[in-house]
C-alpha cells in the first residue's frame, strides 16, 4: 500500500511512520508536515507544506494513495475552544477534504484520543471538539474511516520526537498500565495497516478494539 503521514514531528505520527518503514506491507510512504521529520528511508519521501487547510500547490504530490494515517495534533492544555477547535476540527476535516476529492477509494485513519465525545454534548471541551471531529471524518466518502482512541502509548524504540515530560513520565508507564489501558505504539501503528488492509468491525475503535486488530 502507499500510505500518507501527517504528524511524524510529534511522537504518535513518528511511531506510526517508524511502523509503517519497516513493514512489508507499506510500499511507499509520505510525509505531510510543516517540517522535516529528520528520517531517512528508501520508501520515504517528504511534503512540507506550511497549511494543511490550503494545498492546492501541492495537489500533484498527494493523488494515487491507499491510505492516510492523520496522526497530527496538539494537547488541549492553555488553548481556547476556538484555537483547539482550528487544530483539531478545522484542519483536518480540511485536510481530508482535498484527500478523498484526489483518493476516493482511500481508507482514512484518524488519531483521536480515549474518552473522546462521540455525542458533541459533553462539558469537557477537548473530548467534545474531538468527537465533533470523529463525527465530520466518518460523513466524508472516504473509502472507510476510522478513528482511532488510543490511551497511553509507548513509544518505538528509535524515536526522536518525544517531548522531555514524556520521556519522565514513561517511568511510571508500568504502573500507569496497571490503571490505564495503555500499548505499544508500535501496536497502534499495526492496527492502523491492519484496518487498511483487512478492514475493521466497526469506524470507532477503542484500546480492546486496537489490540484485537494489531494482533491480526
Amino acid at each position: 500500500m502507499r500510505v500518507i503521514v501527517t504528524g511524524a514531528t510529534g511522537m504518535v505520527g513518528e511511531g506510526v511512520l517508524l511502523e509503517c518503514l519497516d513493514n512489508p506491507a507499506v510500499e511507499s510512504v509520505l510525509v505531510v508536515s510543516r517540517r522535516s521529520c529528520e528520517h531517512a528511508h528508501a520508501k520515504l519521501r517528504e511534503c512540507l507544506v506550511p497549511d494543511f487547510r490550503n494545498l492546492g500547490a501541492h495537489e500533484a504530490e498527494l493523488g494515487g494513495y491507499d491510505a492516510c494515517f492523520y496522526c497530527a495534533g496538539v494537547s488541549s492544555v492553555g488553548m481556547s475552544e476556538a484555537d483547539y477547535t482550528a487544530i483539531t476540527y478545522d484542519t483536518p476535516l480540511g485536510f481530508a477534504e482535498t484527500l478523498v476529492r484526489l483518493n476516493p477509494g482511500m481508507v482514512f485513519v484518524h488519531i483521536s484520543g480515549s474518552h473522546t465525545d462521540g455525542s458533541e454534548q459533553g462539558k469537557v471541551m477537548w473530548a467534545r471538539v474531538k468527537g465533533k471531529a470523529e463525527n465530520a471524518l466518518m460523513r466524508l466518502p472516504f473509502k472507510a474511516v476510522y478513528n482511532f482512541r488510543p490511551s497511553i502509548m509507548k513509544p518505538t524504540p528509535g524515536q526522536k520526537h518525544i517531548k522531555t515530560a514524556y520521556r519522565v513520565a514513561l517511568l511510571l508507564y508500568p504502573l500507569f498500565s496497571l490503571f490505564f489501558p495503555g500499548m505499544p505504539l508500535r501496536d497502534v501503528a499495526r492496527a492502523m495497516i491492519h484496518a487498511v488492509r483487512f478492514g475493521a468491525p466497526k469506524q470507532v475503535l477503542e484500546v480492546k478494539d486496537m489490540r484485537a486488530l494489531a494482533a491480526k
